[in-house]
């Protein structure tokens, strides 16, 4: 039996399983750009459904695979693929005022991840949505405010201001992402540990 289980890893020693969760959850992220994205204000920064995705990844995937997969998304973006809303690429993104937003995603997802690992496996919803919150909105905003002051010449007032247009959307995708990742965790209850 251990042979068989075996067979099941690809070369670099990653479980079948994992691989394709990992790459689901890419193409999730991929998808929820399809709707494109709405800018608004003048940072530039647009407003995207793809944050819904960083945040499902870590809350259902956990920390090793939710941030795997949007580190494949990103790669993904950065080889020139045109998956960021709005048909962006990883590259014209990072020389844009979003900058910092996209390089959030990575340590939101992990942050996220970890801590759902430690919630479970009863997932109580107000856990999870103080995780996501915190990995969703804070995690992402202190990057993207930092991308912002680097990428424009807004001072730390406007630049930290620039976040309250996306407060409503990011609180529903956190409710979202939480009414989904407990639905995932009491359906499959192993995996984050999978």
């Amino acid at each position: 039996m251990e042979g068989v289980e075996n067979s099941r890893e690809s070369r670099i020693g990653i479980p079948a399983r994992d691989m394709a969760q990992i790459a689901v959850f890419a193409a999730l992220i991929a998808a929820l750009g399809l709707p494109g994205a709405i800018t608004v204000g003048f940072s530039g920064v647009p407003i995207t459904v793809q944050t819904l995705g960083v945040i499902l990844a870590g809350a259902v995937l956990g920390g090793r695979k939710g941030t795997a997969a949007v580190a494949v998304f990103l790669a993904l973006t950065m080889i020139g693929l045109p998956l960021l809303s709005g048909g962006r690429t990883g590259l014209t993104a990072l020389a844009g005022p979003s900058a910092g937003y996209l390089i959030g995603w990575i340590p939101a997802a992990l942050f996220i991840g970890l801590l759902t690992a430690r919630i479970l496996p009863r997932y109580p919803i107000v856990l999870g949505l103080l995780v996501n919150a915190a990995g969703g909105i804070l995690i992402i905003y202190l990057f993207g405010t930092i991308g912002l002051l680097l990428r424009t010449d807004l001072g730390v007032g406007p630049a930290v201001t620039t976040n309250f247009a996306f407060i409503p959307g990011d609180l529903v995708k956190v409710v979202v992402a939480t009414v989904v990742a407990k639905g995932v965790h009491r359906a499959y209850p192993g995996v984050i540990g999978a």
